[in-house]
């Protein structure tokens, strides 16, 4: 592993974006985006680059005025645990923040993860109902979630 970059992509990123993400959509942990999605939010994005190879990626997907989601991180399975993740995460924030976001919300598995971020676990209730239908409904395990809600005030 040589020194991790991060950067905006491009159109021409998507193939790479989307082999990444296939494992975990498959398995449910992620949910499926098209490339014409992954397209119009392409300003959305952050990836993780070893030299040329997309290590890893994060969406800052803008709900309203003051707040936002993190979705569809993956980092590759061979670059867990070496900090990327939390990068990730801290310019998703760091553009938030210069956005004028006051909050950041994350639906996940990894609750310990975000939690060591400063995320808050908060009722799913509180979610706004737009994100459940335009997003839950298309997941494979709803309306049977173990997923967390977390939020962190930027």
């Amino acid at each position: 592993m040589s020194l991790i970059t991060y950067k905006k992509p491009t159109l021409h990123d998507i193939p790479a974006m989307q082999n990444l993400v296939a494992p975990e959509i498959e398995t449910g942990v992620i949910l499926a985006r098209s490339n014409d999605e992954i397209a119009t939010n392409i300003r959305s994005y952050f990836l993780a680059m070893d030299g040329e190879k997309l290590v890893g990626f994060v969406a800052l997907h803008i709900h309203s005025p003051l707040l936002a989601e993190l979705r569809s991180m993956i980092i590759d399975t061979e670059y867990r645990g070496c900090n990327i993740g939390s990068t990730l995460v801290e310019h998703a924030c760091e553009e938030g923040r210069r956005l004028g976001l006051k909050e950041v919300l994350a639906l996940t598995y990894q609750q310990r993860f975000f939690e060591r971020l400063g995320f808050v676990e908060i009722p799913k209730e509180s979610i706004p109902e737009h994100k459940i239908w335009a997003d839950c409904i298309k997941c494979k395990h709803f309306p049977v979630c173990n997923e967390v809600s977390l939020i962190k005030t930027l």
